[in-house]
Order: structure tokens, then C-alpha cells, then sequence
């Protein structure tokens, strides 16, 4: 059985913008989770943004990212993490 959308949410409210202080779902970075089953495992794909094109903490926030999931244990398999700019993000969001 696949992990359920709400635990990698869950997850990803561990990751805060070093910035702002802030988690990156509630900041509203996380645009789209896809988890699917493969092979008895969950594979995770996070499409996600940064407040601006040349944040300075993109990579790290990308590897948090990874880490926290691949952390949820053996249920879960390939862990991808998409990087957009469009939409771009705002405060609205």
C-alpha cells in the first residue's frame, strides 16, 4: 500500500525555509505530491518552488527535502524532487 499524501505532507512540515523560519508547505513551496507504488515500495515525487529564482538556499532546501522523506523508512522507494518557477510564488500563496 501506497504512503498516503497527508503522511509526506506531514514529513515535509519538518523542512523550514532557513530564511524565513517558515515550513515549506505552509510557506507554500510544495506545489504537487505524487506518491505511487512500485515494486512494493512508494516512490514520492515532489514538485515544489523557491520564493525567488536564485535562492541561495535552493539546494539545501532540495536535499532537506529528500533526507526527510527517505527517513519515513522502507516503505519508501525513488524520491524526486522537481524544482519550478512557474507559477512563480508569492505571499499570496
Amino acid at each position: 500500500m501506497a504512503i498516503a499524501e497527508e503522511t509526506v505532507l506531514a514529513a515535509l512540515r519538518q523542512v523550514r525555509d532557513p530564511e524565513l523560519y517558515v515550513n515549506i508547505v505552509d510557506l507554500g513551496l510544495v506545489y504537487e505530491v505524487q506518491v505511487s507504488e512500485a515494486g512494493g515500495k512508494s516512490d514520492i515525487h515532489v514538485k515544489m518552488t523557491m520564493t525567488t529564482p536564485a535562492c541561495p538556499v535552493g539546494p539545501q532546501l532540495v536535499q532537506e527535502v529528500k533526507d526527510v522523506l527517505e527517513s519515513l523508512g522502507e516503505p519508501v522507494g525513488r524520491v524526486e524532487v522537481e524544482l519550478v518557477m512557474s507559477p512563480p510564488w508569492t505571499p499570496d500563496r
